[in-house]
């Protein structure tokens, strides 16, 4: 049976959530081509948080009162907009940030323990090449964290349960275990990784052609957060010239970026914007929007409402969130 309430999804990346919010709304994908007219009593759009909103497709929509982010981190939703035009907001926590931090550590142990490199020797018969291999310990390695949220705080539990020594840098002071360094360049030159955990709100380019060089030829970048934070021709820049000894990426300035871009740039590591999606993390989103919703509609029951209290409720606007 459909249901009278309406629920645009803004995303291609979110189709997995068709699924189950069909059960009790009527969906629609926002990004297909649709009769105008099956927007205009829909009240929420749950989106993407480093995706603008269409604008166009907003403009269709007069009934809009609520959207709904599928992400902690909403650096792409122009909130305040939404605020001044009587819209709510709202976003989910605690979904993915280990997950995230689980890769950002696993392209550290893949690179320090040369496990790409061995699993080539094997496969091109060249075993006896294997005293070759930049096969390193992790004791006392040295990671920078860029941005000491909940994935730079988790990135460095781990590495401190690795044995590495760890360092941080953010624009503020925060209480940490963890020594902050005095400055980005600093913590780049005290770094054997350099671990790119910040959100991008006021932040694009932070990581720039000085701080690249700064983490210099025996360095390695690790960005599990927005591609537009790092100079990515910078980037590539550093590492053909030999001035960056390598790359662990995540994210992209263009997503998806352009398979090209990335030919013959050597010691890269790349993978689609992956980090986040794992099946619990989305099991978890898939949970959180549904309660916003069922909020949103007056549809939850008071054993629900008390089993996702730590949920964030629809508000006016904010701080934008971290990844």
């Amino acid at each position: 049976m459909t249901s009278i309430f309406k629920v645009v999804i803004a995303s291609p990346a979110l189709d997995k959530l068709v699924q189950p919010l069909s059960r009790d709304y009527t969906v629609i994908r926002g990004w297909l081509a649709q009769d105008p007219a099956i927007y205009l009593d829909a009240g929420v759009v749950v989106a993407a948080g480093d995706a603008p909103l269409d604008t166009q497709l907003l403009a269709m929509m007069p009934a809009l009162r609520l959207v709904v982010c599928a992400t902690r981190g909403y650096d792409g939703i122009d909130v305040d907009r939404l605020a001044a035009a009587g819209i709510a907001f709202s976003h989910v926590e605690n979904v993915n940030e280990q997950d995230v931090a689980d890769h950002a550590l696993g392209t550290m142990i893949m690179h320090r323990r040369a496990l790409l490199e061995g699993d080539r020797l094997v496969r091109g018969g060249r075993w006896e090449r294997a005293a070759e291999l930049p096969n390193r310990s992790f004791s006392n390695a040295r990671v920078g964290i860029v941005g000491l949220g909940r994935i730079g705080r988790a990135v460095a539990n781990r590495a401190s349960a690795m044995r590495m020594s760890v360092s941080w840098w953010g624009p503020r002071e925060k209480p940490a275990r963890w020594p902050r360094a005095g400055s980005l360049i600093e913590l780049a030159r005290e770094s054997d990784y350099l671990v790119v955990a910040a959100r991008l709100h006021h932040n694009v380019g932070l990581v720039s052609r000085e701080v690249l060089d700064a983490l210099g030829p025996t360095g390695y970048l690790v960005n599990v957060s927005r591609g537009r934070l790092v100079n990515e021709d910078a980037l590539i820049e550093a590492l053909r010239d030999g001035r960056l000894g390598g790359a662990a990426l995540d994210v992209f300035e263009q997503e998806p970026t352009p398979a090209a871009r990335w030919d013959g740039v050597p010691n890269t590591f790349l993978t689609p914007h992956s980090s986040g999606k794992t099946a619990e993390a989305f099991h978890e989103m898939s949970k959180q929007v549904g309660t916003a919703l069922a909020r949103f509609f007056g549809t939850i029951s008071p054993e629900s409402e008390s089993l996702n209290e730590d949920v964030a409720g629809p508000r006016r606007a904010g701080a934008r969130g971290a990844r």
